[in-house]
Parts: C-alpha cells; structure tokens; sequence
C-alpha cells in the first residue's frame, strides 16, 4: 500500500510538474507568435499617402532602411525563440511521459 501511495504522490508532483513546462510552452508559443506578428506588421506597411512625390520617395528610402535593419533584427529574435519554444515543447512532452508512466505504474498496482 506504501508503494502506491507513493507512486501517486510522485504521479501529483509529475502533474504539477507538467503543469510548469505548458505554462512554459505557451509563454514562448506567445512571444514567437507576437514576434511574428510584428514581421507581418512590417512587411504590410502602406506607402506613404499625400506627400509630393520626393517627399514619398525619401520616406519610402527611410521606411526600408529601417524596415531591413528591423527585419534582421526580428529574424535573429524568431530563430531564438522557436529553439526555446520547441526545447519547451520537448520539455513538456517528457513530463507528460513521465506523468503517463507514474499513473500506468500506479493503475497497475491498484489491480
């Protein structure tokens, strides 16, 4: 009966556990989505609109320039994040094995 007491025990902790590393994974499913999101944002601008032609030309010529630097800087921020997001993914798959062990170890026992 100790036996599987415990193994529950550790079954309680496995799902605590596993409830850390899905709050783990949304976070960083939330920040490459949001860092994503600001790539379209960029990618979608409008040209500008009632300006004389120079004028728009030089603020299309300033728009890009930034817009590539920023750009750079996105991609090398989404690369980071999808590593962390698919470490985190992993995490909580390997959590999730093990909640799934504890509980089969301890229906086992129970029979």
């Amino acid at each position: 009966m100790t036996r599987l007491k415990d193994l529950q025990m550790l079954a309680t902790l496995s799902q605590l556990v596993l409830d850390q590393r899905l709050a783990g994974l949304r976070q960083a499913a939330g920040q490459l989505e949001r860092s994503r999101a600001q790539m379209q944002a960029i990618n979608a601008a409008a040209a500008p609109a009632d300006l004389p032609p120079v004028a728009a030309g030089l603020v299309d010529i300033a728009y890009r320039r930034w817009a590539d630097i920023r750009r750079t800087e996105l991609t090398a921020t989404i690369a980071r994040q999808t590593v962390d997001w698919m470490e985190a993914k992993a995490d909580a798959a390997t959590a999730f094995g093990r909640l799934q062990a504890l509980k089969g170890a301890a229906d086992r026992l129970e029979e």
